[in-house]
């Protein structure tokens, strides 16, 4: 089994904990990074432009995705645009729809064409990926976040339908595809597997990393014994 420097498939953290963040930007193997305000909002974050801001001064060398919020698509474009100018290193978030779903399509058309490098998220399906593929071929360089753990949790699994959004990026040289909101370690190897180019992993994924290769055995009766002794700390009888 590959170790996480061997795999082609770049390994992006998902958060936004500047602590946590910085303590990943260490790892030679988190090649970037993407938030939301989902994540945001459960790290207690109030202020979004200097909250953003200190993000990038402190990792100004690897890509970072920072949302917009407005569900105006003329705001969402003044949003983008001031986002776009934190630093040269910042992917825009635009989300496939507003929540009238209201496609963003010519939204990220002309955001590509001027130069902002644009994260288009919350695709589910392979639709989406193709009208979005069409929007930002031959644009600036751009991320494709295919939502493969929600598609998951409808009981489908992601991995033939991620195989088809790597083929339909093909038309798109300029764009990468995410493997976004996986929901297990494996899903790191699923993607490295069918050659999707990045995927976004949460903290308590990432945690996860040192198990990789570990002797199955070993890890059994660690098993065994993490059930005797919370049985023996719940003061269990029968």
């Amino acid at each position: 089994m590959k170790s996480p420097d061997q795999l082609s498939v770049k390994i992006f953290a998902d958060g936004a904990d500047l602590a946590g963040m910085l303590d990943l930007y260490r790892q030679p193997y988190i090649k970037g990074f993407t938030t939301n305000p989902t994540l945001m909002r459960k790290s207690g974050i109030s202020d979004y432009r200097a909250f953003a801001r200190d993000v990038v001064a402190a990792i100004p060398n690897r890509p970072i995705s920072f949302e917009v919020f407005s569900d105006d698509l003329d705001e969402m474009e003044r949003q983008a645009n001031e986002i776009a100018g934190w630093g040269p290193n910042v992917y825009v978030k635009i989300p496939v729809t507003n929540t009238r779903g209201t496609s963003t399509r010519a939204l990220v058309t002309k955001l590509s064409r001027a130069g902002v490098k644009v994260n288009v998220t919350a695709l589910i399906p392979l639709a989406q990926v193709r009208e979005v593929v069409e929007a930002v071929a031959g644009g600036a360089p751009a991320y494709i976040s295919v939502f493969a753990g929600r598609l998951a949790d409808t009981g489908i699994d992601p991995v033939p339908h991620m195989r088809a959004a790597v083929e339909m990026l093909a038309a798109a040289p300029n764009a990468e595809l995410i493997w976004a909101s996986p929901r297990e370690l494996l899903n790191i190897f699923h993607a490295d597997e069918i050659g999707c180019h990045i995927i976004t992993v949460t903290y308590d994924i990432l945690k996860k990393l040192p198990l990789i290769g570990r002797d199955l055995h070993e890890y059994s009766l660690d098993t065994v014994k993490m059930f005797h002794r919370d049985a023996e700390q719940a003061g269990f009888w029968i």
